[in-house]
């Protein structure tokens, strides 16, 4: 256990500690050459008489790293995710916005989506437009399939590029990187 290097640090450490305490060591020595206080030592040594083996490396109540979040955050995320609508007539929910409506971090509520594997920018099912024009548009949209004006042509744009990189801006980007090359004449 002394010299595993599969081991966690922590638990080599005490350990080869542990076998210098048995062999006599002073507890200041130990804690020198362990690079901790002798109080530290001390604990380590208590532990082991207490636990044996199993207490080597185990490290106290209380000690690490304290949950962030209050108990029943997480519930409430989730659900106010999955039952809630937005404020601000939004169509769904992003991280800042259920962040503020919860008083926690917009990190945390990532990490809560992610655990619970939450996507509410991803929709599986029609979504009405939160656009106020938006029953005017789709008459005219549809009445142009429905009855078309003769000998009419209908051309159907998406706003989404599917190509990546041939969007509206690419062409200045190709051109920033070509002028600025040192093998211009």
């Amino acid at each position: 256990m002394a010299a595993s290097s599969l081991l966690p640090h922590r638990q080599v450490v005490q350990a080869r500690a542990l076998l210098w305490a048995g062999k006599g060591l002073a507890n200041e020595e130990i804690a020198r050459r362990s690079g901790v206080d002798s109080d530290t030592v001390r604990r380590w040594r208590s532990r082991f008489i207490e636990r044996g083996t199993a207490g080597v490396g185990v490290i106290a109540k209380g000690r690490g790293r304290k949950p962030g979040l209050a108990a029943g955050t997480v519930a409430e995320v989730v659900r106010a995710t999955r039952a809630e609508a937005p404020p601000g007539g939004a169509t769904h929910w992003s991280t800042r916005t259920m962040a503020r409506r919860m008083g926690i971090g917009k990190d945390s509520v990532a990490k809560i989506w992610a655990d619970h594997n939450l996507k509410p920018w991803q929709v599986k099912a029609f979504k009405l437009s939160n656009d106020p024009k938006f029953e005017q548009k789709l008459v005219d949209v549809v009445g142009l399939y429905v009855n078309p004006p003769a000998r009419a042509v209908v051309f159907c744009f998406d706003e989404k590029n599917p190509m990546p990189g041939a969007g509206p801006h690419s062409a200045l980007v190709a051109d920033e990187t070509e002028a600025g090359r040192d093998d211009d004449p």
